[in-house]
């Protein structure tokens, strides 16, 4: 079962520390090219629709029934959460007000931009190459010349615009129609940093407190989840202090409704999440070797809103097999397997 585990959060690791961190060692140098503040500025509108999507697709994968485990009974399910990705967060709005020592002076499709004017440069999962026109400009030229905004990474992760998290967890069967939810890894290696991951949920049959309806043939529960999964990677271009930080937070408070029938279940849920992700670089950073930035990012960006979910479970002995689409901000769309007993 540790192997298990171990194996999600290595996979979900690799997918984001590849992605995530990419942009440290690529495209750091053109976020970094104006002052300390100017580098937050730059990083939170180029890296907020990540951290969104990051933070949606840890609240999936928790449940694909309604029905509470028996006591002693438990399941081990294995999903992938494809949160999609929507046109709007593939560019953000840079605001050359909010800048100090540079200034945008061309927008992604090659307009000019006025001083204390607006233009938009591609975000982590815009354009690049020849489709990134955009340019900056340092306020006083004397300080360098023009450099180009930092291009959208190349996600091969990316599938019809979605981007597929990895989550597992165990469920085990309490008294009183309660059951115990439970997402862990501890501390894994993963090429130049660490991951770790823990969460808990805690689902209970309310059905049983409602006369009127406690002997109609469904399922109604009501699920409280939260689960934070957290990157440590060495980023050479820092120096010896050099690191990355990547911490995400999930929290949910859904209501589940399911039936069973014969081998099918379709089930739905309603409810209210709470993401957030933070991304933190340390270190000191050489600028076109004439300047240097000591801890250039510190930035965080949340998720909440109502969710709605529905789906459909195929048993067959004790191999399930589950997919459903929760609409919300960032939609996701889940699919899983897992074993099933009592």
């Amino acid at each position: 079962m540790k192997k298990h585990f171990q194996t999600i959060a290595i996979a979900l690791g690799l997918i984001l520390t590849s992605n995530f961190f990419a942009f440290s060692q690529g495209n750091l140098d053109d976020l970094l090219k104006g002052s300390k503040d100017d580098a937050n500025y730059l990083a939170r509108g180029y890296l907020e629709p990540f951290l969104k999507v990051t933070a949606t697709g840890l609240n999936q994968g928790w449940f694909n029934t309604a029905k509470p485990h028996k006591i002693a009974g438990f399941d081990i399910t294995a999903s992938i959460a494809f949160v999609s990705i929507p046109s709007t967060a593939k560019f953000f709005t840079v605001d050359n007000n909010s800048l100090n020592s540079i200034a945008l002076e061309q927008d992604v499709n090659g307009n000019p931009v006025a001083a204390n004017g607006t233009g938009q440069i591609p975000t982590i999962f815009g354009p690049g190459g020849s489709d990134n026109a955009a340019r900056f400009g340092f306020a006083n030229p004397v300080l360098g010349a023009d450099f180009d905004a930092p291009d959208g990474a190349e996600f091969e992760d990316i599938i019809s615009n979605r981007i597929p998290i990895p989550v597992a967890n165990i469920g085990i069967g309490l008294p009183k129609g309660t059951e115990l939810k439970v997402r862990w890894t501890p501390k894994i290696d993963v090429g130049d940093g660490e991951l770790s991951m823990i969460g808990f949920g805690l689902m209970h049959d309310v059905k049983q407190y409602l006369p009127g309806i406690k002997m109609l043939p469904f399922d109604l529960s009501a699920l409280v989840t939260y689960s934070r999964f957290n990157i440590n990677a060495r980023l050479e271009d820092g120096g010896p202090n050099g690191e990355g930080n990547f911490t995400v937070t999930g929290t949910t408070v859904q209501a589940l409704i399911s039936k069973k029938i014969s081998v099918l279940t379709p089930y739905a849920a309603i409810g209210y999440a709470f993401g957030k992700a933070s991304a933190d670089v340390k270190g000191t950073y050489q600028i076109d070797n004439i300047t240097s930035i000591e801890d250039p990012v510190s930035i965080s960006a949340t998720q909440n809103g109502p969710r709605i979910t529905a789906g459909l479970r195929l048993k067959l002995l004790i191999l399930t097999i589950h997919a459903d689409y929760t609409l919300q901000k960032y939609s996701t769309l889940t699919a899983g397997v897992g074993l099933s007993i009592r």
